[in-house]
């Protein structure tokens, strides 16, 4: 199971997430979000953890953001993906042409299955996508989510707090290898999210939060723990 620490804007936070054992952190570059972090910030992390031998593969969180810009954050703070998180074209994700080709997934917020099986067909990636060769990763082929899978709100892009629809992101991961969990996950939930959805991985930024951007790191290695452990124990189980 792998774990996605999102919504990190310092250091300390994302070495923690680091040593607990976190597969995938993010950085949001988007404004509005209590979350967001500047590109300066990022960088200074960043630089941190590529000099690190355990570095996991680093996400930038974008809403609406123009392909070629998102190329060039990639580039400056030396990210491996994007996550895109608005109305972005399915251009974006799966046209050899786009800027950001295989360097990018699609983050949902369906209202319903029927929304997200038709989402899925237009932004999921598959074949060759699915592993991508990062420039900036001493791992130069890292695995990429198909696509990510967050609470539906009329105005919120993440980060809500409210729990997501279980039942139909298992049905979701049960078509869709490369599934990433996202939406209210916390420390206390995760292992029955993971019993019941099945994904590739999850994510969670309140969840495990003190306070919007800054991290608990008890929360957060309780977290990692829980996700990681929780097929095990369903296994065992069944």
């Amino acid at each position: 199971m792998k774990v996605k620490i999102c919504g990190l804007t310092n250091l300390e936070d994302a070495q923690t997430a680091v040593a607990a054992g976190a597969d995938y952190l993010g950085f949001i570059f988007y404004p509005p979000s209590k979350r967001s972090v500047d590109l300066k910030t990022a960088g200074t992390i960043v630089q941190s953890l590529r000099a690190t031998p355990n570095c996991p593969i680093l996400v930038g969180v974008f809403v609406n953001e123009a392909g070629e810009r998102m190329a060039q954050i990639l580039d400056e703070v030396r990210l491996d993906l994007a996550q895109l998180s608005g109305e972005e074209v399915p251009f974006l994700v799966g046209d050899a042409r786009s800027p950001i080709y295989g360097r990018c997934y699609k983050a949902l917020r369906p209202t319903s299955l029927a929304e997200a099986e038709a989402d899925a067909e237009w932004y999921s990636v598959t074949g060759n996508q699915y592993s991508v060769i990062s420039k900036q990763s001493p791992i130069s082929t890292l695995q990429s989510p198909s696509l990510l899978i967050d609470t539906y709100h009329p105005t919120l892009r993440g980060g809500t707090g409210e729990t997501g629809n279980w039942e139909m992101s298992a049905q979701l991961a049960q078509k869709i290898p490369g599934l990433m969990l996202a939406g209210g996950l916390t420390a206390e939930n995760v292992a029955e999210a993971v019993r019941v959805v099945r994904p590739f991985a999850v994510d969670v930024a309140s969840g495990v939060e003190a306070s919007p951007g800054q991290k608990d790191p008890r929360l957060i290695r309780a977290f990692i723990q829980n996700a990681k452990y929780s097929l095990k124990n369903a296994s065992l189980m069944d």
